[in-house]
């Protein structure tokens, strides 16, 4: 059913003609996913500057019943910000929402509004001496309303949370265009449920973020990164526990690569280079953060990295001589994502397990896709620190693209259930979308889907906010 002229008008004049966006062209970037060429239509673009604007856009949806697709930075990876193709939702834009409401460096907290870029929010931090530790790939485009949205993860995870772990408030406009205040910055508040959770993770499915505290950190005063080669998944396992032994929260990255992934970047990437000679199977981009300045980290390194070399769990090391090399080292393995394409693009998978069981899911998971398909090219990578793998087979080499991602779907089945029964969960960080929705009906109990249909049926009774996403029908 289409949205009436009507309301298209009576939203045209909250926002103004700057917060409107209706011609095709203009559209383009607010419809069309960058990386899984998901695209839909819709009739109107709307970019409220204000909250009380997004609570009046949402008063005449709700009342007239027609969608939104709350968006940030449309830089999610399963297509929770992209409207389906019927012309008949409306997609509410943040990206004019950049305020920062407020700076409390004795609180160590930052008050901003959904639209602020992740990169300029960590810049805002670190000029005030703080650090704001949510860090990805995406950050010099993504936004933190889509971050909180769907709590993102990132390469920081493993010492400081993923993003409901960052923040101590909400600002939240419901469906009915009633605004929640929860923008108080408490670390103790026991009076009654956490509501602020409710929506962090929800993927716009029960409001819209308006605006966030978020939680601040000392600046590390020293940081000390190294690349080592291991045997296997395992022995980057047991560094990690021995790293964390030694060196306790200092241990802040401790990123998995594949040699394969590896190669992709050195073959894709102009001014890269294999830190040694020898190839390895595995190898573990390591990084401590200290506060203390001097060299203590690194002495704390090149011990762990002894003791490890003792117990055969690594068989080659570079510990960064200075922030340009460790940031060549990072090159490494912030280009794996990009790399990819020119090898064909594989099926993506973006799950966690336990740590413990991180060595068993690879074996299996390799196991199982090499048997469906002889010759296609497992490869794992990410955040081994914190259960969270992102394992995407690439085709086989010289494969038609078109016919290898018929497989998509056979290949997912086998992974996940691999997932499922080593208790992990099929969206690490990534959220559910689009692309993951039906699917999670296989992986969820009947009682936490009904519980989650009850909150949207309870928040959101009309059903407007982000319909199609996330909740299985």
């Amino acid at each position: 059913m289409s949205v009436s002229s009507t309301v298209l008008d009576r939203l045209k004049d909250i926002v103004g003609p700057k917060g409107v966006i209706d011609d095709p062209a203009d559209m383009e970037p607010y419809v069309t996913s960058w990386r899984d060429g998901l695209r839909g239509r819709t009739p109107l673009i709307v970019r409220p500057a204000a909250t009380e604007d997004v609570a009046r856009v949402l008063r005449i949806c709700n009342d007239s019943r027609t969608p939104v697709v709350p968006q940030s930075g449309n830089t999610g990876l399963t297509g929770a910000g992209i409207p389906f193709d019927g012309n008949d939702e409306i997609v509410l834009s943040l990206n004019r929402m950049t305020n920062v409401r407020a700076v409390d460096t004795a609180n160590d907290t930052l008050t901003v509004e959904a639209g602020c870029i992740l990169a300029d929010i960590q810049a805002t931090a670190a000029e005030h001496g703080r650090l704001f530790p949510l860090s990805l790939g995406a950050e010099g485009s993504c936004r933190i309303g889509g971050n909180l949205s769907t709590n993102a993860g990132g390469v920081q995870v493993l010492r400081y949370g993923n993003a409901r772990d960052l923040v101590l408030g909400l600002e939240v406009v419901l469906p009915n265009g009633e605004v929640w205040d929860g923008l108080r910055g408490l670390r103790k508040d026991n009076t009654g449920y956490d509501l602020k959770h409710l929506f962090m993770g929800a993927e716009g499915t029960l409001g819209v973020i308006t605006a966030a505290v978020l939680k601040l950190f000392p600046r590390p005063k020293q940081k000390q990164t190294a690349f080592v080669a291991v045997p296997d998944v395992a022995a980057a396992v047991s560094l990690l526990s021995l790293a964390r032994d030694e060196c306790g929260d200092a241990v802040t990255c401790f990123e998995l690569i594949q040699r394969i992934g590896l190669e992709f970047v050195l073959r894709h990437v102009p001014g890269t280079r294999d830190p040694f000679d020898d190839t390895y199977p595995w190898y573990v981009l390591i990084e401590l953060w200290g506060q203390r300045p001097g060299d203590h980290l690194r002495e704390d390194l090149e011990r762990v990295l002894e003791l490890a070399m003792d117990k055969g769990l690594i068989g080659n090391g570079v510990v960064a001589a200075s922030d340009t090399q460790a940031a060549a080292l990072w090159r490494l393995r912030e280009e794996l994502s990009a790399a990819q394409k020119p090898e064909g693009e594989g099926i993506k998978h973006d799950v966690s397990v336990p740590i413990s069981n991180i060595a068993e899911f690879i074996e299996r998971a390799n196991a199982a896709v090499t048997d469906y398909m002889p010759d296609i090219r497992p490869l794992a990578f990410g955040h081994v620190g914190d259960g969270n793998l992102h394992y995407n087979p690439a085709p086989p080499v010289g494969a038609d693209i078109a016919a290898f991602k018929t497989h998509t779907a056979a290949i997912n089945r086998m992974v996940h259930d691999i997932v499922h029964d080593l208790n992990g969960s099929i969206s690490a960080e990534h959220g559910l979308g689009r692309i993951r929705r039906d699917e999670i009906k296989r992986y969820k109990s009947a009682i936490e889907l009904d519980l989650m249909r009850s909150l949207k049926r309870a928040v959101d009774p009309n059903n407007i906010m982000n319909p199609g996403k996330m909740l299985p029908d």
